[in-house]
């Protein structure tokens, strides 16, 4: 099967799937800000968030090009990918630099379903997007380390069995400030069956669904078995899923984009007021079509970035360009979807407000479009470092 048919067909299958769970359901999950079950639950069951594992660990063994497919189209459906995107992410830590052993005991039966991998426990407030800074520390205590520190931003915490964590191992100096930093695969089952008490979950609300927490570990004892790779590398491991990270959240909000431009033209189309269809008026269609053209290149740019990552070559600007790109599309789309709607755009049974809410996350997460700015501005363009 070519990646083109591939690709069209998980269009096409991730499409039929998400017609399932209509509007009214997306409605209801973010009004009571409940995790959507049902829908990862059918997502697991089809495969589709063992995307990216190797077909040998029973996944589909596709590449990430194919991966954003799905995401996009699970947002461009009215849907929110966010419920379950980080299963693709995270991944690629497990997958490059896991052991046989830890691969063998665990991707079987994430693609399989019987395991959730969806946590992923790094930032801290104090640190912010400075993930040299971070504080939480793993001790070793003979055969184990001992974690204690506290998290923000840890999401989907409650709905995993596994969780990376990324703590401290050794202190922070040297010349390589990205030293010292351990990732763990944390088997959470075992954390709450032997030790609850060293696992606090706090809740936090947000303006959007998204099941995030703040994470309190207090002296949480966890194997030798569960570092990924060598000790004092993790950020190297964490870093190297960036891009993926990156172009998977694009593929979402260009998702979101089309799903906007589309809800802006239906109404435009069939709302009459002064005698004729709102969507005659230049002042109602420039701003659709200019959000339109700029999630098509979007897009554009998203495949260039994926098509890389693929073939192995370095992606890296290529990344955090999609990513800024299909940000500033999508609010963009959804601003002119929301002025289109007028009044109605705020009324929650139109779901503009649903998706409004959603898609503005895209311009802060997972990096704020400034330090993309920064990125392009040395790593490409060859300016000083701001930072």
């Amino acid at each position: 099967m070519t990646v083109h048919t591939s690709v069209d067909e998980l269009r096409v299958k991730t499409r039929t799937l998400c017609a399932l769970f209509p509007d009214t359901y997306w409605r209801e999950t973010d009004r009571n800000r409940r995790y959507p079950q049902e829908f990862v639950d059918r997502l697991t069951k089809e495969g589709l968030l063992a995307a990216l594992i190797p077909t040998e660990y029973g996944g589909m063994g596709v590449g990430l090009t194919e991966a954003s497919v799905i995401m996009e189209e699970i947002n461009k459906s009215g849907g929110h990918s966010a419920a379950c995107h980080a299963q693709m992410y995270t991944m690629g830590a497990l997958l490059r630099h896991g052991n046989e052993d830890q691969k063998n005991a665990y991707l079987p039966a994430i693609a399989s379903g019987d395991l959730r991998l969806q946590a992923f426990s790094i930032t801290e407030d104090a640190a912010g997007s400075d993930t040299t800074s971070i504080e939480t520390a793993a001790v070793k205590d003979g055969d184990d380390y001992v974690i204690t520190g506290h998290k923000s931003w840890t999401s989907r915490i409650d709905e995993s069995d596994l969780a990376f964590v990324l703590a401290r191992t050794s202190k922070k100096g040297g010349e390589d400030r990205t030293h010292g930093l351990t990732l763990f695969l944390v088997d959470l089952r075992q954390v709450r069956a032997e030790q609850p008490e060293t696992l606090e979950v706090v809740k936090v609300r947000t303006m959007f669904n998204y099941a995030t927490n703040q994470i309190f570990y207090k002296g949480m004892r966890v194997p030798q078995s569960a570092v990924i790779g060598e000790v004092g590398k993790g950020f190297r491991y964490v870093i190297d899923g960036w891009n993926a990270e990156r172009i998977l959240l694009a593929s979402e909000a260009i998702g979101d984009g089309y799903w906007f431009t589309t809800r802006a033209v239906e109404y435009a189309n069939n709302r009459s007021v002064f005698g004729r269809q709102i969507g005659a008026n230049q002042g109602v269609q420039f701003p659709i079509t200019d959000a339109y053209m700029k999630v098509r290149a979007a897009d554009m740019m998203r495949y260039e970035a994926a098509r890389l990552f693929d073939a192995g070559e370095p992606c890296g600007a290529e990344a955090n360009m999609a990513k800024h790109l299909a940000s500033e599309a999508s609010w963009a789309a959804a601003n002119a979807c929301l002025d289109t709607h007028g009044g109605y755009g705020f009324v929650d049974e139109y779901d503009v407000e649903r998706k409004f809410r959603e898609t503005r996350m895209f311009q802060v997460a997972p990096v704020n479009n400034n330090m993309i700015k920064s990125f392009v501005a040395t790593k490409v363009l060859g300016l000083p470092r701001s930072y």
